[in-house]
């Protein structure tokens, strides 16, 4: 009798991994379950994972949670049911050779309403929201309301009143849930063991810094057949509004780096930028941008963008110490130079071939772990109990571009206080009901 007790005990102690990270009662509840006990076979025991908005980044996000081993894609979400099409068949084809099942067709949710019905699927542990920046907030504030862990990607929000917006979401989520922002260079190991070393004091006291996000024009399809407002939305990274223009929604990536780097977000920026070097017909995004990000203790950060490069791209951060210089690239050697010289092993190795820029992301060299770990910590963090919280992080990255933006937009120096605000909204005017 004592065995079959014992028997039966562990049957119950062996809770269904759903009910683990399912839905929001349960998850309120359970949270803090041991790992250990949340096991059975790998399919079962995998994080079930939701992609909303199926486009490159999404469905490479998407990818690399697979990837971990520690997550399967049971259900997709898009505003077109091509995109939809096409991430079923790579994901069908990628889980198949893991021993997945096949994504089923009541998972799958198309049109402006998609985002409510993958969010309210009991199917669904996390979902990683990669819709054009707009409709972050919205997405995002959806998804935590049902109750499930998410992956934002970068921006949170492409306006002040949205990244407030976020932060408030950010502080219903924490402690319950985890809230990742896309920012995969803070779980980079190169970037991680040179800004330990800043942080230490291998540069001594930082003076200033210089930033820069040089890359090629972003080719889309002309979608010659679409409604314009539906070219809009598919090309949204031609489009202020829907994007956040280039500053905020690619190059923010650098400006994170830096706040990083400073343990702190700029006070006051000023800035210049225009649409030259673009072409004329494909929306309203600049084409550059060259700024000044003023920090705390007088350290000023210059930065530089281009968004339209022939034949070249760079991206890194370089700062200036008292005892050394730190250098960051996406690719080329990566470390520091002065008195307490280190640089990244792997860096110059894997540099050999000069390769092309990634809009997707998927980089070698000194970003090639960038994604995958990242992606492991989200899922350990659902897994284990330790919850994440960036939701706080990525809007001040996103409201320090966004002083930026500001300041080139008005031709005058913006402060952070001023930034803060701003009850301006930027308004896509698109009527998505009438896009089906």
């Amino acid at each position: 009798m004592a065995g079959n007790t014992n028997q039966q005990q562990n049957s119950s102690d062996k809770l269904d991994r759903r009910r683990f990270i399912g839905s929001t009662a349960a998850a309120t509840a359970l949270m803090f379950i041991k790992p250990e006990l949340v096991r059975g076979t790998d399919a079962n025991s995998a994080v079930r994972v939701g992609l909303l908005g199926c486009g490159g980044r999404g469905t490479v996000d998407a990818t690399n949670l697979v990837d971990t081993g520690g997550a399967r894609v049971v259900a997709l979400a898009d505003m077109f049911q091509d995109q939809l099409d096409t991430a079923r068949a790579n994901f069908d084809k990628l889980q198949q050779a893991k021993g997945f099942a096949a994504i089923d067709s009541s998972q799958l949710f198309v049109g402006p309403n998609a985002f409510h019905e993958i969010a309210a699927s009991r199917e669904v542990d996390a979902i990683v929201v990669a819709t054009p920046p707009y409709f972050h907030p919205q997405h995002l504030e959806a998804v935590v309301a049902a109750g499930k862990h998410v992956y934002l990607e970068k921006p949170v929000a492409v306006d002040v009143p949205g990244a407030k917006r976020v932060i408030e979401i950010g502080q219903r989520a924490e402690g319950r849930l985890s809230l990742d922002v896309g920012f995969q260079i803070r779980d980079c190991p190169p970037f991680v063991e040179m800004v330990r070393r800043i942080h230490a004091g291998a540069v001594g006291k930082i003076a200033c810094g210089e930033a820069y996000y040089l890359t090629g024009y972003i080719d889309r399809p002309a979608w010659p057949t679409a409604s314009p407002a539906e070219r809009r939305l598919r090309n949204w990274i031609y489009d202020r509004a829907l994007s956040g223009d280039i500053i905020v929604e690619q190059n923010i990536h650098v400006i994170d780096i830096c706040n990083w780097v400073l343990q702190a977000h700029p006070l006051r920026a000023s800035a210049t930028g225009s649409r030259l070097g673009r072409p004329a017909n494909d929306g309203d995004c600049y084409g550059n941008y060259n700024a000044v990000f003023h920090y705390p203790d007088g350290v000023d950060v210059t930065f530089s963008s281009t968004q339209f490069a022939k034949g070249w791209w760079d991206v890194s951060e370089r700062f200036f110490g008292t005892q050394g210089t730190s250098l960051s690239p996406y690719r080329g050697p990566l470390g520091i130079w002065g008195d307490e010289p280190w640089q990244w092993e792997a860096s110059a190795a894997k540099d050999a071939t000069n390769q092309g820029f990634s809009v997707t992301g998927k980089f070698t060299s000194n970003l090639e772990l960038a994604d995958p770990e990242k992606k492991k910590a989200f899922v350990s963090s659902i897994t284990t109990g330790h919850f994440h919280n960036q939701a706080a992080k990525g809007a001040e990255s996103a409201l320090s571009c966004m002083m930026a933006r500001s300041a080139a937009y008005t031709g005058r120096e913006v402060s952070w206080e001023e930034l803060l605000k701003s009850k301006e909204v930027l308004d896509p005017k698109l009527d998505l009901n009438r896009l089906t």
